[in-house]
Formats: structure tokens, sequence, C-alpha cells
């Protein structure tokens, strides 16, 4: 925003928040209209920025007062971005998402022309009580916020290592502060989906050839916390996300199958975007020839292809949003669509009435040919490839004899456990690199792990 832009349908400008700003009244405008929008601190009237003196108390201000004075809840709905401008000039830019809980509201007033607001033109207009009689009647109700867990004895341990890992301990009151529980103080199902354990898998499957005939592996990850799951499916994919090599006359290049960028993208948005209260995970497979990524996420009432590829956004899940935003897996509302669009265009997308399924065409053919999957040589060429450095380090460490995890931390000079799991020890199991000593008794005090044969070609 190097010019001047003036304000727009879809564009605030404030120059500086104070007390006497109605921030919650243009936030409310944007979450009540079909686009959402952007509100920008620091900007005049006629779009020069003028600035914000501490970027930090505002942002935490500005959270705050859309914390407590807006309902429905609007977490997970909105992100806070820090802007720069010539030299000096920080700005705030606010991006507030289409809420799917429509009308929103001030606390104070509720539902009422005093409280509700939409966006009409520049400027943010009293809601007329018909339209919001109207909005409150189709409220949406069946979220995963609302429902309530099936289970509500449920443990958090694997969360909370994520958020520690990010120095973002959580506290007593987490569960409410993160929205993980209905009106009435019980575990909802965005509570379950991200406890320790719940009966969530994701599928990554490959089948050889082009179709569905032949399926070669199949490989379930969740039953666990979503974020592990996640985490889990993303390191997956990026060990089938090889390097395809074309040689030049007057070089190499090296092209992986799937851009990684819009791969990690589309994955993420598929897992967070996905309708749960369905209880019908995600799926991602692999071809010969490309790769499919599904959802069960038609696009929002109300909003057209066109809408959803110039940027509007209405998050599904906000809670998993929110979530996903404080481990950093998601940069920020919005942001993902594009990235895939990037490199594959809007094309790769389709949607069904009751689904969402992206494709990306390989960039070379996914295994030695069209129809076999990769010989055994092959596959030891291409996972030493993809296995981490973290990984390398581990399997050096069990080349000579088994041992324990407080040996093998030992022997990494590592202090933090939670981070030798995630890096280290499970990549290197779920590649099968690895393997216990014990494998029926995976807890057991006295559990060892050893190198396999495809562990030990890697050192080769």
């Amino acid at each position: 925003m190097s010019v001047p832009m003036p304000e727009t349908h879809r564009i605030e400008y404030k120059r500086e928040l104070t007390p006497e700003l109605d921030l919650e009244k243009e936030v409310i405008a944007f979450l009540n209209t079909p686009e959402g929008g952007f509100i920008y601190i620091g900007i005049d009237k006629v779009g020069q920025r003028v600035g914000v003196a501490d970027v930090d108390s505002d942002m935490l201000k500005v959270k705050d007062r859309i914390k407590h004075n807006i309902t429905p809840s609007a977490m997970g709905l909105f992100d806070l971005v820090e802007e720069e401008g010539p030299p000096g000039v920080h700005c705030i830019k606010l991006i507030v998402a289409s809420g799917s809980e429509k009308p929103y509201a001030k606390k104070k007033y509720g539902l009422s022309e005093k409280g509700c607001f939409i966006r009409i033109g520049t400027a943010a207009e009293p809601m007329p009580v018909a339209m919001i009689e109207k909005l409150f009647a189709s409220r949406t109700r069946n979220s995963i916020g609302k429902i309530k867990a099936h289970r509500q004895a449920l443990s958090f341990e694997q969360l909370r290592i994520y958020y520690e890992e990010k120095r973002k301990p959580l506290g007593r009151q987490f569960k409410t502060n993160l929205e993980l529980t209905t009106e009435d103080g019980a575990l909802n199902y965005a509570a379950y989906l991200l406890a320790d354990e719940n009966g969530m898998s994701i599928k990554v499957a490959k089948y050889r050839g082009k179709d569905r005939i032949h399926l070669i592996e199949n490989n379930e990850y969740g039953y666990c916390s979503l974020i592990k799951a996640t985490k889990s499916v993303l390191d997956k994919l990026d060990l089938e996300n090889k390097t395809a090599s074309t040689i030049t006359a007057k070089e190499r290049i090296d092209v992986r199958l799937w851009n990684p960028v819009a791969l990690r993208e589309a994955v993420i948005n598929a897992i967070v975007h996905n309708d749960y209260t369905r209880e019908v995970p995600p799926k991602f497979e692999i071809f010969a020839d490309r790769i499919e990524l599904t959802s069960a996420c038609a696009l929002p009432e109300g909003l057209t292809p066109a809408e959803f590829f110039e940027g509007y956004s209405i998050p599904r899940n906000k809670e998993l949003m929110r979530v996903f935003k404080d481990l950093e897996m998601v940069e920020h509302l919005g942001s993902g669509l594009p990235r895939i669009t990037e490199f594959y265009g809007p094309e790769c997308f389709r949607f069904t009435e009751n689904f969402l399924r992206l494709t990306f065409p390989a960039s070379g053919p996914v295994y030695a040919d069209d129809e076999t999957a990769p010989v055994k040589g092959q596959v030891t060429e291409q996972v030493t490839e993809q296995v981490t450095e973290q990984v390398i380090r581990l399997l050096a460490a069990l080349l000579l004899k088994a041992a324990g995890t407080k040996e093998l931390m030992d022997s990494l000079q590592l202090k933090h456990r939670p981070s030798f799991l995630e890096n280290y020890l499970n990549p290197a199991l779920q590649q099968a690199l690895v393997e216990m000593t014990q494998p029926d008794s995976p807890r057991s005090p006295t559990q060892k792990y050893r190198l396999t044969d495809k562990g030990r070609s890697v050192l080769k």
C-alpha cells in the first residue's frame, strides 16, 4: 500500500486506537457481511500512513476488545498483522473473516440496532431489526464448538507440549480460553479432536496407476490430537514428495513432484476446514500422475466460487483455526489460497455439494514408471534425500547398539524430551528406519530402539 488507496466496502482506515474509537462496530460489520474485510490502524482517512506508537500494545488491546465485547465469540475469525511502510512507520492490519454465526453484536446491547451492524459502502451501519431476526433464525448451531463431546474424560498432554514448544504454556483455564467447552461448561467436539485420544483418523493412500483399483499402501494417522495427526500427515507427504530431475544440455534441474508450499497449505486447509460434524475425516490419495486432497467441505452457504477465489474467507472451524494459528501452522487468515493458486491455479479446485477436492498434477512420474512402484534400490536413494539431519544423527547414535530414550538424548546432547520425540524419534519410527525392541509394550520403562535394515542403508 505504498500509494494511498481510498476506503472501500472491504477496507476501513483508523488513524489511531483510542478508547473513544468504536472498533467493535467496525469489526462486527465485517463479521456480518459475506466478504469480511480489513481494518488498518495507523492510516488516516485519505490512506496516508501515520503509524502507531506501540504496535505490540495496540495489538493486545485490539485482541482484548474483540474477545470481551463481541458476541458470539469472534476468536479464530480475525488476525492481526504488523505492516511497515516508510522506515519507522508501523501500522496494524486487522483481518476480519465473515462469521458463520451471524448476527454478531456488541455484548452490551445484544441483538438490537444498537448492537448489530453491517457494512454498507464504506461505512458500518446499524442492522435493521428484520435482518437481525432473519439471520438469527438461520444461525449455524451445528458446529464443533457447540456439539458436546460424547466423551468427557479427555486429556490434553500433546496439546500442552505443542504450546510449550512455542513458549505459550497453557494455563488452568485453557479449555475455556481456547473455546473447548460448550455454553454449559462441557467439553465440545473441538476439544475431542484436539485431545490425546479420539476416534478420528486421517487416511493417506497410495495407488499403483492412475485409478483406485490397485491399492499399494494405506496409512492412517490419528486417534490422537489433530495437531499431532496433521504433523504426521505432513511428514508422510513430504517423504512422498520426491525430487524429479531433468537433464538439459547446460544443467540438471531438480524439481519436487509437487510444490511443497502449496502442498502444505492444501493439507492444512483440508484439515482445518473439514466438516467434522459429519464424522468424515479428510483424505489424501497419491496416484502415478497426481495427488488428490479431499475434505468434507462444501462452499459456505451464500459464497460463490468466484467470491471464494477473490479471497472471501469464512472459517468453518474457528476453534481449530485459532489453535493452528497459535502453533504457527497457519500464517494468517486467507493466506493459504493464494499460495495454492499461485502454483496450480483455480482449476485445481473441484466443488461438489458435500466435498472439496484439490488435484495437483505431478511434475514427473510418481513411481519408477507409470504403473509400478519403485524398486528397492530407488527407494533407498529417495528416502535418503528426505531424511532430516536430526533423524540422521539419531540413526548414527544407534549404529553400534540399541538404546533407550534417556541414553539417546544424552548421546545427542538433548534436554527437551518433546522436541526429541517430535524431531528425532517419531519421524524415524514412522519411516521404519528405527524399531522398538519391545513392540508389544511400547510404554515399557526398559524399551529400547534399534536400527532396521532400511535405517542402516540410509547411513551407507
